[in-house]
């Protein structure tokens, strides 16, 4: 078997949690016997600054050749002035876009050595927090109209939110999907209260439920939501919800972990193929420093290896050694409780002889 990997490094910290992750993917590769092909390309910052674009054609048909793509983190206040077509984060959108990747999977999880890190107290987040967050990720008010007008002398901004029934039933596929390999629960983020649009995907997925009679499924609007991810966390199993709602609760659920240099990413479509990416930035104020927290990148490896290439013996050596690295040391961005800190490659190489440790 070889895995065929398309690598973006991305901007400021992006080179170097990327390398480490590459690390331990061939660490994992190589006790196991299965080859591991890589092909590098230009994404956000750094496409622009070598080719005019964030995301040029080269790299786009470098994706679609592979079975799956590695990335690090794009965009910096380098590229702050440019006109919004030109900036990094474009680069990114349009790379989901391109691959057809519609499913964005975010866990949140605690590591029982991160529990005294998650600014949550302990009777909280105590019995366990696994939660998988399902975005969907190229519909939404990001991909709508995007306009500005005056009227009566004054300046309006206009931003259209909308979804397709098809867009929806797909999402919600994903979701009720995953949760028959966890614990057999959805909760939907919706503001059918008040937005159309969230009439029409609170129908929608009540509708798709129906052919997972299996799966509990729970409606929750968006503001509710919000508040039960800090009250009680470990209530929920799968959440679904749109782009924008999705953007913001993921990153709300990753700060329950501890840090959100933790929270890995896959962004999928239909079949195996998928795009992999920790959802911090790139952080330019610490890159080449050696403090960059190299775990999400190495985590959503993790995830590639489980849900591109079906290698969950892989996966789970790899998420065991984070465990191990994690009850062992520290990075600069988590509460040290009195364990060493370690530098990114230290903490990488830690990880990578580890998880071949454990697959020997």
């Amino acid at each position: 078997m070889n895995l065929n990997l398309c690598v973006l490094e991305g901007d400021g910290i992006g080179p170097e949690i990327v390398k480490e992750a590459v690390r331990v993917l061939r660490a994992v590769c190589g006790a196991r016997g299965v080859g591991l092909s890589l092909d590098y390309a230009l994404l956000g910052g750094a496409a622009i600054d070598r080719t005019g674009v964030p995301l040029p054609d080269e790299t786009v048909e470098k994706c679609r050749a592979a079975q799956a793509v590695l990335l690090g983190a794009v965009g910096g206040p380098k590229w702050d002035s440019l006109p919004s077509g030109l900036r990094p984060e474009k680069g990114l959108l349009g790379i989901r876009s391109a691959l057809g990747l519609y499913a964005n999977l975010r866990p949140a999880t605690i590591f029982p050595a991160l529990r005294a890190a998650s600014p949550l107290r302990d009777e909280i987040v105590g019995a366990g927090v696994d939660i998988m967050v399902v975005r969907e990720l190229t519909g939404d008010v990001y991909f709508g109209e995007h306009s500005r007008f005056e009227r009566d002398g004054v300046l309006h901004g206009r931003d259209i939110m909308g979804y397709s029934v098809p867009e929806i039933e797909r999402i919600a596929r994903v979701a009720f999907g995953l949760a028959r390999r966890r614990d057999r629960r959805v909760t939907s983020v919706d503001k059918a209260n008040v937005l159309e649009t969230s009439r029409v995907w609170r129908e929608t997925v009540t509708r798709v439920a129906e052919e997972f009679p299996d799966v509990a499924l729970t409606h929750l609007y968006v503001d509710n939501a919000a508040m039960q991810l800090v009250r009680d966390p470990a209530q929920f199993d799968v959440l679904v919800t749109g782009n924008l709602f999705g953007d913001i609760l993921s990153d709300e659920a990753s700060m329950i972990s501890g840090s959100i240099g933790m929270l890995a990413s896959a962004s999928l479509g239909d079949g195996p193929f998928g795009l992999y990416e920790p959802i911090h930035g790139s952080a330019p104020d610490i890159a080449g420093q050696g403090k960059a927290n190299p775990l999400a990148t190495i985590l959503s490896a993790a995830m590639m290896l489980r849900y591109t290439f079906d290698l969950p013996e892989l996966a789970g050596a790899v998420e065991q050694a984070v465990s191990d690295a994690l009850g062992t040391a520290r990075t600069p961005d988590i509460r040290g409780d009195g364990l060493p800190v370690w530098t990114t490659e230290q903490m990488g190489g830690f990880v990578a002889q580890r998880a071949a440790e454990l697959l020997a």
